[in-house]
């Protein structure tokens, strides 16, 4: 089902406000998108299924190309009883400088028992003077499947360009069964002084983590680290590895926000045979 949401955000012709939910639900050994509904420029073009019917992959758009002060995007999907779905998006998302207005972007997730979501969605340019806030939030059941990433980049380094202005907000929380099993919470301004300390950002430009949470992550946790941890980036960064109660964590500290793609993609080709079952197969989006 393809719909328009009710409009329930108010109108300002300066800003965009959007909603999306997309729903998954599997039929005999099908993963369908069975709801798709959005209100403003937030959406997919249609459903994929570049390795067969179980898995589902979706490409979620925004057709204005960036955020800008005073736009506040919401997201929420929901993947039902046995569903495969895999989200991710065509490019880097960039939060522009702000006049003054905060932007905003807030994606809920949920995980039915025996389902599986993939989310992978490309860089985020935070550029300087921007004022924006991140929420995520992942709602597991005790055997639901998870691999998702996030990339961070602060100002435009090609260009010389620095977070000197602005602010940006981060929250981010995983839930297994109600309980959290993953909590980060973060905020800093413009020339912070977290961004040069070596117990912030270091002076780097780009930071990434990389989830993964399932059933038999207890039982397979020490192999998949040794295995893992043969992969470095290639940039030489900052970077670590973690087993946590019922969590597996990546961290990227570094430059270069390709460098910590590639090395998020290499640990998800290990990672995803023993999360999901399947052997790794890129995004052909990514290419493009």
């Amino acid at each position: 089902m393809t719909s328009r949401l009710p409009l329930t955000l108010q109108d300002l012709p300066p800003a965009w406000h959007a909603e999306l939910h997309l729903g998954f639900a599997r039929t005999g050994g099908r993963t369908v998108l069975c709801e798709n509904q959005h209100c403003g420029p937030l959406r997919v073009q249609k459903a994929l299924y570049p390795e067969g019917e179980a898995v589902c992959q979706t490409i979620l758009l925004h057709p204005p190309s960036g955020i800008v002060g005073g736009d506040h995007l919401a997201i929420s999907v929901s993947v039902d009883l046995g569903a495969q779905a895999q989200l991710t998006t065509p490019g880097a998302g960039k939060w522009y400088r702000s006049g003054g207005a905060e932007a905003s972007q807030k994606i809920d997730l949920t995980v039915a028992d025996d389902a599986t979501l993939e989310w992978l969605p490309q860089e985020a340019i935070i550029f300087d003077g921007a004022r924006a806030r991140m929420e995520t939030r992942v709602s597991l059941a005790a055997s639901s499947r998870y691999i998702g990433w996030d990339i961070l980049c602060l100002g435009r380094a090609a260009a010389g360009e620095r977070f000197a202005r602005g602010s940006f907000d981060l929250f981010y929380r995983v839930d297994r069964n109600k309980l959290p099993i993953w909590l980060e919470r973060g905020g800093f301004f413009g020339n912070d002084p977290m961004l040069t300390s070596p117990a912030g950002w270091a002076g780097k430009t780009v930071c990434g983590t990389l989830l993964a949470s399932f059933p038999e992550l207890p039982q397979q946790a020490a192999a998949l680290l040794e295995a893992c941890r043969r992969i470095a980036p290639a940039d030489g960064a900052n970077h670590g590895l973690s087993a946590l109660p019922g969590i597996l964590v990546a961290r990227y500290l570094g430059d270069s926000s390709e460098a910590a793609r590639d090395w998020f993609s290499a640990l998800w080709e290990v990672l995803r045979p023993a999360c999901c079952g399947r052997p790794a197969i890129l995004p052909r989006i990514w290419d493009t």
